[in-house]
């Protein structure tokens, strides 16, 4: 019929067409839906999604009944509040620690050598926490020690990172402050005047360097490592069918975190009673972002009871019973009557509603703990794929490096004309405050950017396949970087930066994707070969996630040098395209098998 109206009345019959396909679509999806638009968006936001199996706990003991059922998003938005937290923290720190650091005095090429010293030592710290993690036998549960121990390191580094100058001059750093001075957008160094005892800007501060150092070192690894935990609680305390659901909203809400959290750094706070109050734009931000992170971490750590490893392992031995049980009733019919086999003896036990499949599902995450020299074995020893996978990986989280830590002293440098070493009150000191602040703004849309590209990549991959959405992100971010160099304009800041949202969406997704995808196959090559020894996928994960250290390790030696050599930050986001296109050409060559 639409043929006929196509054929015979146009543009009429195409919209008639339209309307009755719409009406279709509609019909169908309340017949999926019947009590409603209000009630479907009701449920979607707060209600426990639909199921098969019910909700009901299927542990008997009370104290841990709600791990046992499903949970509505907003359970999953509280559970994954404490990577909100982290994200505002990585904000702060990504956003100022470079410009303070340029600010007291580091030049460009010590200050990139700083952001090495965290991966040198997270790439050996961060499978040994989580060894110690999985064998926590702590009664709060194994995950959320872990993240107030790491958030407690984090809190140091929120505190010593705005105030390592002060901490400075009163450990005796030449020029101290002139309250009197001009003040600065970017905290209290913005005081320090020229003085006799120092060189011009005040730029001697070893104490000062040493504090914000340390507060640098503490906030970036301590934030990366809690990560893990944070990802494994949600895990944990969540069944198989609300995995899915609660990873994409632990992604969500990392990027709304990162969002709000740049966003309060391109706010010029100077020109508030808050900025008067903290002492500054920097003092402002952070502490502000340690307030928030606090809340967060404690709404997660809150939430739910985790069961304590002793008893997990208890729970592990009665699901092994009760399969067995289940296994003698499918093998033999006798319900209430003593059985024989293979000469051994058992009476059938009645365990009521208790499914054994559901009961194993926060155990999933109880297996043989990693330890360091597996871990480093498993590098040295790994599939072909695997291999392309993590190189492809190295790439794009050094493109992304690139950009996250010294974005917005590029937009500072070369695209406003400013000068971090330029004294304060100076044209020049002036512009790259502004500089700061606007790449606040441009990070703030690349957060936006992925937590909105997340929504969609699972859907893309449907469509186009995994192939082309791992390359076609990469090169996206590449195109974006080149023409931020080449353009160095403030609209492109803005315009661009949404490219790097994509980037981080897909690094932060299909290497997990295509490595979970080998592991469910045993498949790890085009031709159907394995990979020829027995592979954890934990250690797998643990192996290619270790690229970001290694990734940020090498861009801090590099970039400094870049930057030296060509005279201008421009280097940073040049390098990044680079890198970005290098990831693209190796990721045409990873075994995506039938995704």
């Amino acid at each position: 019929m639409s043929d006929k109206l196509n054929e015979y009345v146009g543009v009429v019959g195409r919209l008639h067409g339209a309307r009755d396909r719409c009406r279709e679509r509609w019909a169908a999806w309340r017949d999926r839906h019947p009590a409603g638009v209000k009630d479907a968006v009701k449920e979607s936001l707060f209600g426990i999604p639909n199921s098969d199996k019910p909700p009901e706990m299927v542990w008997q003991d009370s104290e841990f009944s709600d791990i046992y059922r499903r949970k509505s998003r907003m359970e999953l938005m509280r559970i994954s509040a404490a990577v909100m937290g982290i994200e505002f923290s990585y904000a702060g720190e990504t956003a100022f620690v470079s410009p303070t650091l340029l600010q007291i005095g580091v030049p460009h090429h010590q200050m990139t050598l700083v952001w090495a010293l965290s991966p040198l030592v997270g790439f050996f710290m961060t499978p040994l926490l989580g060894s110690l993690s999985d064998r926590c036998h702590s009664r709060f549960g194994r995950r959320r020690p872990f993240i107030v121990l790491l958030s407690m390191g984090v809190l140091l580094g929120l505190i010593l990172v705005p105030n390592g100058e002060s901490l400075g001059y009163a450990m005796g750093d030449a020029g101290a402050p002139n309250r009197t001075a001009v003040p600065s957008a970017l905290g209290p160094r913005s005081s320090a005047l020229d003085t006799p005892d120092g060189p011009p800007g005040g730029a001697h501060h070893p104490w000062g360097v040493l504090f914000t150092v340390l507060g640098t070192v503490f906030l970036d690894f301590d934030a990366d490592a809690c990560q893990s935990p944070a990802r494994a609680y949600l895990l944990d305390v969540t069944v198989p069918e609300d995995h899915a659901k609660g990873l994409s909203t632990f992604t969500v809400m990392a990027g709304l975190g990162g969002f709000m959290g740049y966003a309060l750094g391109g706010i010029n706070w100077d020109e508030t009673r808050l900025g008067d109050f903290f002492g500054g734009h920097v003092r402002a931000v952070f502490s502000l972002i340690t307030v928030i992170f606090v809340v967060c971490v404690s709404a997660t750590v809150t939430s739910f009871t985790e069961v304590p490893l002793p008893q997990l392992q208890g729970q592990e031995q009665f699901r092994k019973l009760a399969e067995e049980e289940r296994n003698q009733e499918t093998s033999f019919d006798c319900a209430d009557e003593v059985v024989e086999k293979n000469g051994i003896k058992r009476e059938n036990t009645t365990y009521g509603s208790l499914n054994p499949t559901e009961l194993a599902a926060p155990l999933a995450h109880s297996s043989e703990p990693l330890s360091l020299g597996h871990y480093l074995r498993s590098i040295v020893q790994m599939p072909a794929s695997l291999r392309v996978l993590c190189l492809t990986n190295l790439f794009c989280w050094m493109a992304h490096v690139c950009y996250s830590l010294y974005f917005t002293d590029f937009v500072g440098e070369a695209v406003f004309g400013g000068d971090p070493a330029a004294a304060p009150g100076t044209e020049r000191r002036v512009l790259y405050e502004a500089g700061v602040r606007f790449g606040c703004w441009g990070m703030a849309l690349y957060s936006l950017s992925c937590a909105c590209y997340s929504l969609v990549i699972e859907r893309l991959i449907k469509m186009l396949g995994a192939r082309r959405v791992y390359v076609g992100g990469l090169c996206t971010y590449s195109c974006g970087m080149f023409l931020l160099c080449a353009l160095r304009a403030r609209a492109a800041v803005l315009l661009f930066s949404w490219t790097a949202g994509v980037m981080y969406c897909t690094l932060f997704t299909m290497p997990y994707l295509l490595l979970a995808h080998y592991h469910a196959t045993g498949t790890w090559d085009s031709g159907g070969g394995g990979s020829g020894a027995a592979r954890g996928l934990g250690t797998d994960v643990a192996v290619v996630s270790s690229c970001v250290f290694v990734a940020q390790l090498l861009v801090s030696v590099i970039m400094g040098f870049a930057v030296k050599l060509t005279g201008s930050t421009a280097a940073v986001v040049a390098v990044a395209a680079a890198l970005a296109a290098c990831a693209a050409v190796t990721a045409n060559r990873i075994t995506y098998l039938d995704l």
